[in-house]
């Protein structure tokens, strides 16, 4: 007779049985713990064999292949990359033969793990989209073509992730004319959200449109967070199918060993838990075993135990309408189209911020209109950035912009620095990578991010100054930041460079900070071939880079070690035959771009070289140039 299809099936009264864990019980039958688990398909199929034989004995109905990690990124960490195909099919057929000699007279199903590549996607990771894709194709299909009866995903932590794996079903079931449905199960944090902050509702509604058969919770910290989801998720689309696979309670670490605190009798009461809540699948995850699932089996058949009263969770709707701040003086300058200028101060070494606040007050009374405050350049050591625009806030009265590097920082740091800077009402950001720490003075520091700038301008412009967090949830009031991004309008390759400033304005730029500029004329270069590439108007606002040059040497390293920066000749000669005088003649360079680029853009960026604040006093002195 043959087998009643998957989706007939999750349509009875009765929750369809999955299994437990498959890692845990190779790791207790002898695997090591950093083996890779999905290799012993290869080189201990019995094991795995009698794993599936365990569980069907136990009661399970849906066996899972052992695939979790079957990907060409995981497995090319134990150099089996090559052996994708091979590993997801010998593991369907290990399933099939563990069911053909189980005894057992009931349909059983087979579901064809698959878990997040883990590798890491942009921008939080070095994989773009593609790469996710290609790796999701070639072992879904494999799973599917060995003849799996769905497709469970599980344990993902990445939205984006799990769409591309929902997408790649999709195609194939088109492509290849199958039928075969896909459990998308995420795993949650202890506050009830995904690691990146999404609620249970929203999980719920998104893998719904992305075209989940089943939307499910498993992993987490024990049944008791994930019947807290379930009951969320269920609220918000009641129509739909759940399942819900949690550990064995929070692992603790006892002896060197990994123990799961939740009895197989506490699993029991938990299956009629979720079949109340209206779970179509019931499993295990991490730390659960056969006598975990024989429990639930056992309370699944006994029709005398009795059905537990679930309160269902009332959620709530904190949504927050963007209702922006006044906008900062430079936002007000650079929409009236007033030409301003600005100087960057780096930080001190030290905590002393006397001699910091006397240069700032120069640079004010010289006729710096906005000063910006630099993090960490050149990856030295130096005090808070954020104390130090405080500081000049607060003692001098002049309006910041806030360096804001990405290296360095995970997303949670980000996201509580942007609250903080707020909240010392430093909103002028001008997001950039940051220098590397290898070229600093802590070359072993960390030198990770989460993300890249243009997405960092998106999350600020797009997420926070509309009351949101990364993960869509409220901060309570929305942000009102002003956004600068980097941008080298003397690079060699233009079209390259166009092409990255296009990404920082689709997410949201205000304006630029401009490389130092030597060649005023090639401006006019950059704006002809971005309206060229665009077939629009270069309308973004940008303060062009005017770096007082202090001697021979310092333009000589300049022109050769700083990328992107070019000094011509006629302009070496001159610091050449300055000689000591080198200093000033640098001074009147600068006044002289200062002039010349006042047409051409919003205004200019002054970096002085050495901490030299008296130079770039001098270059606003000498340039009147009307507010």
């Amino acid at each position: 007779m043959a087998k009643l299809p998957l989706r007939d099936r999750l349509k009875q009264a009765t929750p369809l049985l999955a299994d437990g864990a498959m890692g845990t019980l190779l790791h207790q039958r002898g695997a090591a713990i950093n083996a890779c688990f999905d290799a012993l398909n290869l080189t201990s199929p019995e094991i795995v064999k009698q794993i599936h034989l365990d569980y069907i004995h136990a009661g399970s109905r849906l066996i899972e292949t052992n695939t979790f990690g079957a990907n060409r990124y995981k497995l090319e960490e134990y150099g089996l990359s090559g052996k994708v195909v091979e590993i997801n099919q010998t593991a369907v057929q290990i399933a099939k033969d563990a069911i053909a000699s189980s005894g057992v007279n009931e349909d059983i199903y087979i579901a064809g793990s698959v878990g997040p590549i883990r590798v890491g996607m942009r921008p939080y990771g070095r994989l773009n989209k593609s790469d996710v894709r290609t790796a999701y194709v070639e072992q879904i299909r494999a799973l599917i073509h060995a003849g799996v009866d769905c497709i469970l995903l599980e344990t993902f932590t990445d939205h984006q992730e799990i769409f591309i794996a929902l997408d790649v079903i999709k195609a194939i079931r088109l492509n290849d004319d199958l039928d075969i449905p896909v459990i998308a199960q995420m795993t949650f944090s202890d506050d009830n959200r995904t690691p990146l902050g999404y609620t249970p509702a929203r999980v719920a509604h998104e893998l719904q449109r992305a075209g989940a058969d089943v939307i499910g919770v498993n992993c987490g910290i024990g049944p008791n967070q994930v019947a807290t989801v379930l009951q969320a998720m269920h609220q918000t689309l009641p129509g739909l199918r759940f399942s819900a696979m949690p550990n064995a309670g929070f692992p603790q670490t006892s002896g060197g060993r990994v123990m799961y605190p939740a009895s197989a009798d506490y699993f029991g009461d938990y299956a009629l838990t979720f079949k109340a809540i209206g779970a179509s699948i019931i499993g295990g995850c991490c730390g659960t075993t056969p006598q975990h699932i024989a429990a639930m089996r056992a309370a699944l058949n006994d029709a005398s135990r009795q059905v537990p009263n679930i309160q269902i969770i009332e959620t709530n709707g904190d949504d927050v309408e963007a209702v922006p701040d006044h906008p900062t003086m430079l936002a007000e300058r650079l929409a009236d189209g007033k030409f301003t200028i600005t100087v960057e101060i780096a930080p001190p070494r030290s905590f002393d911020v006397e001699k910091l606040v006397r240069s700032a007050k120069m640079l004010r009374d010289a006729g710096a209109d906005i000063l910006d405050v630099a993090d960490t350049p050149a990856a030295r050591m130096r005090m808070s950035p954020w104390a130090v625009a405080h500081v000049i806030h607060s003692q001098v009265g002049v309006e910041t912009v806030l360096h804001f590097p990405t290296r360095g920082r995970n997303l949670l740091r980000i996201q509580g620095d942007l609250l903080a800077a707020h909240a010392l009402d430093l909103r002028n950001l001008f997001v950039t990578m940051g220098d590397p720490t290898k070229i600093g003075d802590y070359p072993d520091a960390n030198d990770q991010y989460d993300i890249v700038p243009s997405k960092l301008i998106e999350l600020i412009k797009h997420k926070m100054n509309y009351g949101e967090d990364m993960g869509g949830n409220s901060i309570g009031r929305p942000t009102a930041f002003t956004v600068g991004c980097a941008l080298n309008m003397f690079a060699n390759d233009l079209d390259k460079e166009i092409k990255v400033l296009n990404n920082k304005l689709a997410a949201g730029a205000d304006f630029a900070l401009g490389q130092a500029v030597f060649e005023p004329h090639r401006i006019e270069t950059f704006i002809r071939r971005y309206e060229e590439i665009n077939a629009r108007p270069f309308e973004l606002p940008v303060l062009m880079g005017i770096m007082p040059l202090f001697s021979l040497r310092h333009a000589l390293f300049l022109h050769h070690e700083v990328p992107g920066i070019s000094i011509p000749d006629h302009i070496m000669k001159r610091m050449e035959d300055a000689g000591d005088d080198a200093p000033a003649e640098g001074v009147r360079i600068a006044q002289e771009l200062l002039r010349a680029v006042r047409g051409m853009v919003a205004g200019a960026y002054i970096i002085p070289a050495f901490g030299k604040y008296e130079l770039a006093a001098e270059v606003l002195d000498a340039v009147a140039v009307p507010g």
